[in-house]
Order: C-alpha cells, then structure tokens, then sequence
C-alpha cells in the first residue's frame, strides 16, 4: 500500500488459496500514498475476530519521511490560516492520510488521522458535494480504523458511504481512484454477514476505474490480480496485454520522485501476475481494451 511501500499485506481468503494481490501502491493525486494502502491496512484491525493473516510485504525503503511530514505541517497552517476554504481542508486530510502511514504507533496513527477526519469533516458541511473532501475523509477513517478492533467495523461501513459520495460526485478524481478503492475494498473485505465483502460489487467498480481510465497501470493491475484470484485466466491475460500495451507510454506520462515507489509496486505486481503467462503466448494477440 504506497510511495513508503505498505509493511503488510492483508489476506482475507483462506490460506490455501493462489492469490495475487500485492498491496497497491499508487499515487494519490499529489500525495505520497494510496488508498488501497489504506483500504487493505483498515482490516489489520480485525485480526482479533480471526478474519485474516497478516503476510510480511517487501521492505522496501519508504519514500523521503521528511516529505510526508513538511507537506503534512504545511497543509495544517494552511488550514488554520484559512479554515473555510474547502481545498485547504482536504489537502489536509490528504497530508493527514500521507503522514499517518509512516507512523508506527496507533496513537499518533489516530491522533494525525482524526485530524484529517475533522478537516474533511468541515469541508463537507460547507461544501457536501466536494469529491475530494469524500475521498480523503475515506482515506483517514481507514487510517483511524488500522488502530481499532473491532470499532474498525463501523469505520469500514463509513468508509463505503464516502467512496460512493466521491465516485457519484467525481468518478474521474484520482485516476477514477473512487471506483478502484471501491472495487477493492468490496474485493478484500469479508463478505456477509461478516462484512460488506461482495464479488459482484469488486468487479463491477475495478471495470469501472479501467474504463474510465484505461493507461492508469494501478487500474489494469488491480483488475488483474483480482480476475486471477477468481480464477479467471483469460481474463486476467487480457487485461496483462493492455497493460503491456500502455506501460511505456504511461512511463513518460507519470515521472519524478513523488511516482518512483508507485512504479516499484507496480512492476512488483506486473512481474507476479506475468510469471503466469509466458511472453510469447501474451504477444500473439493484439491487446483487448
């Protein structure tokens, strides 16, 4: 899950099961980290009701730790400077979710996510239809909820509400970001009466981030490893296709230091799903949209 590489991974599925779903690690407009970091991460909380294992990820370097926490300052004086602009507030919750990551205590995990929350928060009542304002605030709660137990459930419902508020107001932000969070967190979530886990709901949002932004590599990825998870072969070699058919093509679109790690996971998880498809069956056929 990130610019700073997720440190868990979150298996919701039994232990025999052949999974490919590395946590995600894309960018976040300007921010250093992912939803899906968080989306996953939410669930760390309900290990104590024995729903999952938590699986060492890589260990990676983060990105640059001073960043997260300057953008982190700078977005708070900026918001206290200005409390009723609706762009101060969630920029920082989307500097709240960023520096929230690199905490390794759930106090400050949650003290800097409840930050956030409430900026968002205040945003909404001027300003209930600002997507961005939905997003982030979905983006802390998921922070907040990885230092709960089972209060994190709860979380996981609000959670859902603001994704959907942001995917109707403004499908598009985030590189159609409202859909694939959806889409994964209905994919990696128990299903009922556990939690809001639903096949049908992941696959509907995850076509629904590839069609509405088709050269995002997080999009075709997380589709992908989905459709292996459900066994779905050619599927998933489809979408590997057009993956490689806009790889470099988004490399010249997506530079500098704030993708590098978005680029490592990606790789990452493109070599993992690849490893199942020799090359020359996967150049046969000209790629599927």
């Amino acid at each position: 899950m990130n610019h700073a590489e997720m440190q868990n991974r979150i298996c919701l599925r039994e232990a025999g099961d052949d999974i490919v779903n590395p946590a995600t690690a894309s960018q976040v407009k300007t921010g250093l980290f992912s939803p899906i970091s968080t989306l996953l991460g939410i669930l760390l909380a309900c290990l104590a009701a024995g729903w999952c294992a938590v699986i060492p990820l890589r260990g990676d370097e983060p990105a640059p730790k001073n960043s997260a926490e300057s953008l982190f300052k700078s977005a708070r004086t900026a918001f206290e400077t200005n409390r009723v602009s609706i762009e101060a507030a969630w920029r920082l919750g989307q500097a709240a979710f960023d520096w929230a990551e690199f905490q390794t205590h759930d106090p400050d995990r949650a003290r800097i996510a409840e930050e956030g929350i409430a900026a968002c928060k205040s945003a909404l009542v001027n300003s209930p239809a600002s997507a961005p304002a939905n997003y982030y605030l979905a983006l802390c709660q998921g922070q907040l909820a990885r230092t709960k137990k089972l209060g994190a459930l709860k979380l996981v419902v609000q959670m859902e509400a603001s994704l959907s508020a942001a995917q109707t107001l403004d499908e598009r932000f985030d590189h159609a970001g409202p859909d694939r969070a959806l889409g994964l967190l209905y994919f990696e979530a128990p299903g009922w009466p556990t939690s809001i886990g639903n096949k049908n709901k992941a696959r509907r949002h995850l076509e629904r981030a590839v069609t509405l932004a088709p050269d995002y590599p997080d999009n075709r990825l997380s589709l992908a490893e989905a459709l292996w998870h459900w066994h779905e072969k050619e599927g998933t070699q489809s979408q590997l296709e057009a993956l490689d058919a806009s790889w470099e093509a988004a490399r010249t679109r997506l530079t500098g230091p704030n993708w590098e790690a978005s680029w490592k996971d990606w790789e990452t998880r493109r070599r993992a799903l690849a490893k199942h498809f020799p090359a020359d069956a996967r150049e046969k056929a000209p790629p599927k949209k």
